[in-house]
């Protein structure tokens, strides 16, 4: 089973006694928080829970694979998350 945004609007809601609609709002802002952190090339460290990570890639020769043919990669940013030891214990049961 996947976990959707709508179903953390609905737990937020049901937990902290909020109606839906502020609750989507809460949870849209925490979102939004994030994806602003990120794009102006911020870490994010969510104690307990774990760090979305930001990577520059530099750019580098690759192939197509359909045709063998040599073809530039072109640099980018890229993002990891690493789960932080807190949330491996608690997924581990340990």
């Amino acid at each position: 089973m996947t976990l959707t945004k709508v179903d953390i609007v609905e737990k937020v809601a049901a937990k902290c006694g909020f109606s839906k609609l502020e609750a989507a709002e809460l949870v849209e802002g925490v979102f939004d928080t994030i994806k602003l952190s990120l794009d102006t090339g911020h870490n994010v460290k969510v104690s307990g829970f774990g760090n979305f990570v930001l990577r520059d890639k530099r750019s580098r020769t690759g192939r197509n694979p359909q045709t063998g043919e040599a073809m530039e990669i072109s640099s980018r940013r890229v993002m990891s998350f690493k789960v932080s030891q807190v949330l491996k214990d608690a997924i581990n049961k340990k």
